[in-house]
C-alpha cells in the first residue's frame, strides 16, 4: 500500500444527513446539485436546508447568513412546494417496505419521482415487462434485478434505497425551532394536537 492515496471524510451526523440527501437528489432527479448541473432550485433548496440545519443544531450560519430565521424557513417552504421535495424523499424511503422476496425485481422512478417496485417470479415475465416499460417510457431510469432476497436487492442497488429519513426529520424539527410553529412537510398529515401547529 505504499504511496496509496486515500480520502477520509469527517462529518457530524448533521453534515452526513445533508450530504446523503445531496447524493440522493443527484440520483433520483435529472439534476446534479453536487456539480452545479441541472435545475438550480435543487441547489438552492439544499443550501437552505444546510442553513436550517446549521442554525438549529450547530449554532452556526451557513449559505445565507444575511437572512433571518423566518425568511430561511419561508424560502425553503416555497421551493419545497414547487419541487415537492420532501414528499419525493418520503416516497423514496417508503419504497423500502414494498419489496417482495421474489427473484426478479424491476426498479423504476415514476413521473412523481416515486420509486416503483415490480416483482416477478418468472424471469421471462420480468424481461417482457422490462422491454415494454423501456419502450413506453424512454429515458426513464429502469433496472431489472435478479436476487434471492429483498435484502440482496437493497445491497446491490443501494442508491435506489438511500434513506433520507434523518434529513427529513432534521429539517422539519429545524424549521419548527426557527419558526416557532410545528412544521410538517407532507401532502396530508394528521391534525396537530396544538392550536399553534400548522402544516406547510
Amino acid at each position: 500500500y505504499k504511496g496509496l492515496l486515500i480520502e477520509v471524510q469527517y462529518r457530524t451526523r448533521f453534515q452526513h444527513a445533508w450530504a446523503t440527501c445531496v447524493e440522493v437528489v443527484g440520483f433520483i432527479t435529472a439534476s446534479q446539485p453536487k456539480f452545479q448541473e441541472g435545475d438550480k432550485r435543487y441547489e438552492t433548496i439544499l443550501a437552505l436546508a444546510s442553513e436550517i440545519i446549521a442554525r438549529a443544531y450547530e449554532n452556526r450560519r451557513s449559505c445565507f447568513p444575511e437572512l433571518g430565521d423566518a425568511e430561511v424557513v419561508r424560502q425553503f417552504t416555497k421551493l419545497n412546494h414547487e419541487l415537492n421535495f420532501m414528499n419525493m424523499l418520503r416516497n423514496l424511503n417508503a419504497a423500502n417496505h414494498h419489496i417482495a422476496d421474489n427473484k426478479n425485481v424491476i426498479l423504476m422512478f415514476s413521473d412523481a419521482d416515486k420509486l416503483e417496485v415490480r416483482t416477478f417470479r418468472d424471469a421471462t415475465d420480468a424481461m417482457k415487462a422490462l422491454f415494454e416499460l423501456e419502450k413506453e417510457t424512454p429515458g426513464k431510469d429502469i433496472v431489472l434485478v435478479r436476487a434471492d432476497t429483498a435484502e440482496e436487492v437493497r445491497i446491490a442497488f443501494r442508491n435506489y434505497f438511500s434513506d433520507a429519513t434523518e434529513f427529513i426529520d432534521l429539517v422539519e424539527r429545524g424549521c419548527t425551532k426557527l419558526s416557532g410553529v410545528k412544521v410538517l412537510y407532507a401532502k396530508t398529515v394528521k391534525k396537530a394536537s396544538k392550536a399553534r401547529s400548522r402544516t406547510r
